[in-house]
């Protein structure tokens, strides 16, 4: 079993910056994806950024160019640089890993608000 830990979360202004943190509790599959969901009040969970072990990036279209995913496999974590944000990015923010052996595992969200 893994723990995800988010950290990061906050009241930024629009423009602002954040950056989020994802700390798994132990060392991490040698294939695997990891990523950032968020979720609006009333709307679907929906993938904001995602990594593989490989190194392949993805993006969701309304923040590419804004934010950046990376990771530390040394301290098996992964993160998530928010610039430029607007008022709609606003949104409960969860990290995301899937070993390739299987399993989903899910942090316990952190919230981002964007607001003047």
């Amino acid at each position: 079993q893994v723990q995800l830990v988010e950290s990061g979360g906050g009241l930024v202004q629009p423009g602002g910056s954040l950056r989020l943190s994802c700390a798994a509790s132990r060392s991490i599959s040698s294939i695997y994806t990891m990523g950032w969901y968020r979720q609006a009040p009333g709307k679907q969970r929906e993938l904001v950024a995602s990594i593989t072990s490989g190194g392949r990036l993805n993006y969701a279209d309304s923040v590419k160019g804004r934010f950046t995913i990376s990771r530390d496999n040394v301290k098996n974590t992964v993160y998530l640089q928010m610039n430029g944000l607007k008022p709609e990015d606003t949104a409960v923010y969860y990290c995301n890993y899937k070993p390739y052996v299987g399993g989903n595992y899910w942090g316990q969200g952190t919230q981002v608000t964007v607001s003047s």
